[in-house]
């Protein structure tokens, strides 16, 4: 990774969703950073999230919202919010519209009148992923959960409201949670630890990111004038049952808990994606550079076949310690 910021951002900064992992590892970045100029939104009954900068505000209160960009004038919003929670959201749809779509709506009614910097987070999963993968910006979306449909309306939004965003679509960021189960490891290890059968889907295929990486993105991508749709994902394609298997290899964890299945056996809630891969190259032809290292980054944990993690070489010392300092971070990283 090269990473070559071009300016800092403009400030105060505003991070929404900072409950979520994507969210809640750019304000802790941007906030040890550039301290007293970041603040972060949560919901107000999401009280355990609290500190310096966080404020309590529900996005969908517009009054509220005005209130908070009238007190601190904020110059660039990175917007990071929404439910990603799958099953939730086909359970509760109106949920999900609610907090996917109007808080977006809400958020660009607020920004209507103001010059302020927009960077808007979305998702590979506005894919079904029936196709090859390697998915371009200009491939038509065809989400095939509720959760991908809020997203892929709010991506619409966006664009028709405020065309001088920069709209970066992630996949899995791969980093700490504030709760310790929001994230993609978070799960997957939660079973392993427990000795109990972590079953992932052969044939769900994402773009990895650190949230390290991420973090580095956003600060460079806030501080330019870069309108547009760009595909944020990571250098190498993974299903969930190999992400499964780095995590419970170098996590040195019972490899008999891993279980692998395809989405056909699995039933049809909620509905799974298929190859949602994305190429990124037009990210890196904007920027100059490529963001993004490789999740894992040290080769010799990146699965080779389907009994991978079953193997143990000699010297290979797999354990939850190693598992947080090179899967939750990237080692790469100087600081």
């Amino acid at each position: 990774m090269n990473s070559r910021p071009a300016t800092n951002p403009p400030f105060p900064l505003l991070i929404t969703g900072i409950a979520g992992v994507s969210g809640y590892n750019a304000f802790q970045y941007f906030q040890a950073k550039y301290p007293g100029q970041v603040f972060g939104i949560r919901q107000k009954n999401n009280w355990p999230l609290d500190g310096d900068g966080v404020l309590p505000c529900d996005i969908e209160d517009t009054a509220e919202l005005e209130r908070l960009f009238d007190k601190h004038q904020f110059q660039a919003v990175i917007n990071c919010g929404g439910s990603c929670a799958l099953k939730s959201c086909e359970l509760d749809p109106t949920m999900a519209w609610r907090i996917n779509l109007h808080g977006v709506r809400n958020l660009l009614s607020v920004l209507e009148n103001r010059d302020i910097r927009l960077v808007h987070l979305s998702i590979d999963l506005v894919f079904s992923g029936t196709a090859e993968g390697d998915h371009l910006e200009t491939d038509t979306t065809d989400p095939i959960t509720v959760y991908g449909k809020t997203m892929t309306v709010a991506e619409n939004l966006v664009q028709l409201h405020y065309p001088q965003a920069t709209m970066l679509r992630i996949s899995l960021p791969m980093g700490i949670s504030f709760n310790g189960h929001a994230g993609a490891i978070d799960w997957i290890q939660s079973r392993f630890a427990k000795q109990k059968p972590a079953t992932l889907f052969y044939d769900e295929v994402r773009t990895p990111t650190y949230t390290d990486c991420l973090n580095l993105l956003l600060e460079d991508v806030v501080a330019r004038d870069m309108p547009g749709l760009f595909h944020c994902g990571g250098p190498i394609k993974m299903s969930l049952y190999e992400i499964a298997q780095v995590v419970n290899r170098v996590g040195g964890y019972r490899a008999e808990d891993l279980m692998g299945c395809f989405r056909e056996e699995a039933g049809p809630m909620p509905p799974r994606a298929g190859d949602v891969s994305m190429d990124s190259s037009k990210l890196i032809e904007a920027l100059g550079y490529n963001p993004f290292d490789p999740w894992p980054h040290d080769p010799q944990f990146i699965p080779t076949h389907k009994d991978w993690h079953l193997e143990r070489p000699a010297g290979e010392n797999g354990s939850p310690e190693l598992l947080q300092q090179i899967l939750y971070r990237n080692p790469n990283r100087k600081n």
